[in-house]
């Protein structure tokens, strides 16, 4: 379920949704707990977006002009500049982890998105075996607890957020409850 979640999260931040991610995205959730209210939000979302309104809204919130509205990445977050320390840090650990970087992405690997689908493959073993929980909590304390929970609440309060904006909500409530599972291993 981790997993899916943070895989979810990434394909939704990687690029525009395309119809069969809103379509997955329908009945999802339920209101019992903050995380599902989010998720049934999101949902809700899902079934009345176009994929033009998602292309503009997502080209306006992390493309722009120049630049969006929002910059994904965790150097910008941590340090205010792109391919900073934090980004060479982020080499060396998945280096170690012998996690290479696909040549056909020019992405930094420090977005969002590549850091949560990072997550989802060490759950799931596909860079090898899947990675401890001690290996996943050093990653995560690392390189997406400093940063990608005010990220998500800088997209739940974006100008130009609408569908991203439950994203926002569903990306910060999921992260907080890791943050404390961790905490409590």
């Amino acid at each position: 379920m981790r997993a899916a979640l943070y895989r979810t999260l990434a394909v939704l931040l990687g690029r525009a949704p395309q119809q069969q991610e809103l379509t997955l995205l329908t009945g999802l959730g339920s209101e019992e707990t903050p995380l599902g209210e989010a998720l049934a939000t999101l949902s809700r979302h899902a079934s009345n977006v176009s994929i033009d309104q998602l292309e503009e809204e997502y080209s306006a919130l992390f493309i722009g002009v120049g630049r969006g509205e929002l910059v994904p990445h965790a150097s910008y977050y941590l340090t205010g500049f792109l391919n900073e320390k934090p980004l060479v840090r982020l080499r060396q650990d998945l280096r170690d982890l012998g996690i290479a970087k696909q040549p056909e992405i020019s992405e930094p690997e420090d977005h969002i998105s590549t850091l949560l689908d990072i997550m989802a493959g060490l759950i799931l073993g596909d860079f090898g075996e899947a990675a401890t929980l001690e290996q996943q909590h050093k990653f995560f304390s690392t390189h997406l607890s400093p940063w990608a929970t005010h990220f998500f609440k800088d997209l739940e309060a974006a100008k130009t957020a609408s569908f991203f904006m439950p994203v926002g909500a569903v990306g910060r409530l999921f992260l907080e409850v890791e943050e404390q599972a961790f905490s409590m291993s």
